[in-house]
């Protein structure tokens, strides 16, 4: 159960020489219910699921295992920028729900253990929830820019919309596969409405302005999400959430992750959502440092015939904080 704590009082009682007690006010609560394993069956609706429109690429769990956090350094004011606005969003998000990144060797083992900071399973689901009925806003919003970019200027888009509508179903398969295992709340619901809202009109005409800052934004936003990952990762392999040791892959995430089985654990899961963060995080920030007008998707249209590394979809990449447009051939 998540708390947002309103430092409100709500009564002051006056005692010997004026001494003041004070009573915070009640907290509001966000929260997210993990579903037991006979709720997951039946919520695990098999009706509507379908071929996945982007063909997931099969990594193996020592590929899945070597995605770590790294952190591209801002080299312009532009970057300068996004990364402070990311950091003020995560703080936001952060408080909200009840997250704290720790810091210290004592933080990361203890987790703030005791305190309001201390995260536990619905906890979790809240945070994850939350976080990919964002994330697959951006992917979407560029696309749509892009495909009436083109379709205005009778002109080919240089392969970028497949790619940004990739990342955009991934993400959404990510949300799809976690309201599998918890149900939110009718106020997480109203805080994702609100949240997509505000972020999604935001971003359409931040995307109209100003493209490059967007992806660099994005990707900021997919190097926070792959070190929240990592955390939620250190705390499973530590047993510090047992209920979620039990937890079945869904139906919806083995057909997507076809290396995904009924014998998969939550952790095998999460590894991979980590990893396709972790590509995200990559793609962004090298459409970030590239033309967005004339320069080709690199990732798409390869160039036969070189010895020069060239981006690729896998997670062996020369790259993983994106790569700069000295490095591309283009």
């Amino acid at each position: 159960m998540l708390s947002i704590y309103k430092p409100t009082v709500t009564r002051l009682a006056l005692s010997g020489m004026g001494t003041v007690a004070l009573r915070p006010a009640r907290s509001l609560k966000i929260r997210t219910e993990l579903l037991d394993n006979d709720d997951q069956r039946k919520h695990d609706d098999q009706k509507f699921i379908s071929h996945p429109m982007f063909p997931h690429p099969e990594w193996t769990k020592e590929e899945v295992e070597t995605v770590k956090p790294v952190h591209r350094v801002p080299q312009n004011t532009m970057d300068r920028v996004a990364h402070r606005t990311i950091n003020l969003v995560r703080s936001i998000f952060d408080f909200a729900t009840g997250y704290k990144h720790p810091k210290t060797p004592e933080e990361i083992t203890n987790r703030f253990e005791g305190t309001r900071w201390e995260m536990n399973e619905n906890k979790w689901l809240t945070r994850i929830i939350f976080l990919e009925s964002v994330a697959g806003v951006p992917g979407m919003t560029a696309a749509f820019i892009r495909h009436l970019h083109s379709l205005r200027l009778l002109k080919r888009d240089k392969a970028w919309i497949e790619t940004l509508l990739d990342e955009a179903y991934n993400e959404r398969m990510h949300l799809l596969t976690f309201i599998k295992i918890g149900k939110p709340s009718w106020f997480t619901r109203f805080f994702i409405y609100m949240g997509q809202g505000v972020f999604c009109n935001m971003f359409f005409f931040m995307y109209l302005l100003y493209p490059r800052y967007c992806h660099r934004f994005v990707g900021y936003l997919e190097e926070e999400a792959v070190s929240t990952y990592t955390h939620l990762i250190n705390d499973l392999k530590a047993g510090k959430l047992p209920k979620l040791d039990g937890v079945q892959v869904p139906e919806v995430a083995q057909q997507y992750w076809t290396e995904l089985n009924n014998e998969s654990t939550f952790l095998d899961l999460v590894e991979r959502v980590r990893a396709d963060e972790s590509k995200h995080r990559e793609v962004n920030h090298t459409l970030a440092s590239i033309d967005q007008k004339t320069d080709r998707n690199p990732y798409v249209v390869k160039i036969e015939g070189v010895d020069q590394p060239q981006p690729e979809k896998g997670l062996n990449s020369k790259h993983p904080e994106g790569w700069e447009k000295k490095d591309l051939i283009l």
